[in-house]
């Protein structure tokens, strides 16, 4: 399970309360998050990939399932792609091939914000926060929405600087050209209102992707693991399950 930006291996406690009845969930902190290392140099999404293929052979996983959201997909569909053979499934959750223009503005202005703040942790949820959920789980459950600020709060703070290099990872994502070298069964999912990375990225994802699926989340942004959290784990579980043999 691979996080999302300035995400730690905990942004998943939704999900891994289901999928680990049936299977054995490796969360991990992404190069520049939570407790790993966040070295100086150049981080790319075929980089994070590289990282998550070289911890599977140190703890000697040969093949897993993988799932990403956001950063996490992209990673993910670097990591299918360039090692096949240790990606039994794949799952892109509010993926997206090659940032555009729309993306990339969005994601200046996190920069932006961050500068103006000097904390990750606000700007998340000042800043990042209402591109991920809908005005109408701001409006009808503000208390969750504490809830969640509370446990990023609860989180190891990323450096700014961390924050500043995950981020040209985002903004020079370009996967198109390897998206046919994945092989595995593929659950591509957005969100119904999601707007960083919409439905306009998914023909480009699922005619590109050989043995792809795609469902859409009514009602949410781009953050449905926490705004339609069981049918989410439904779901997705029910590819995983379809796809363990």
């Amino acid at each position: 399970m691979i996080p999302y930006l300035a995400a730690d291996s905990a942004c998943y406690a939704f999900q891994v309360a289901d999928y680990a009845k049936q299977f054995t969930c490796i969360s991990v902190d992404p190069r520049g998050a939570g407790e790993t290392d966040k070295p100086e140099g150049t981080y790319s999404m075929e980089l994070f990939a590289d990282d998550v293929a070289g911890l599977m052979q140190a703890i000697g996983v040969d093949r897993a399932h993988v799932t990403g959201l956001s950063l996490g997909a992209a990673a993910g569909m670097w990591l299918a792609a360039k090692y096949p053979e240790r990606v039994k499934s794949l799952s892109v959750h509010s993926g997206w091939p090659k940032s555009d223009a729309f993306l990339k503005t969005v994601v200046e202005s996190w920069r932006m914000i961050l500068q103006a703040t000097g904390s990750v942790t606000e700007l998340i949820i000042r800043g990042i926060f209402p591109w991920c959920f809908t005005p109408d789980l701001y409006a009808s459950n503000p208390d969750y929405i504490d809830s969640l600020s509370a446990f990023v709060r609860s989180r190891p703070p990323q450096p700014a600087e961390a924050f500043i290099r995950q981020t040209d990872a985002v903004l020079s994502h370009d996967v198109e050209s390897q998206l046919s070298k994945i092989k595995a069964p593929t659950q591509i999912t957005f969100g119904q209102f999601d707007m960083v990375t919409s439905t306009r990225f998914a023909s480009a994802l699922k005619d590109k992707i050989s043995n792809a699926e795609l469902f859409i989340f009514d009602g949410c942004a781009h953050a449905p693991i926490y705004e339609k959290v069981d049918e989410f784990n439904q779901r997705t579980l029910e590819f995983l399950q379809r796809n363990s043999g």
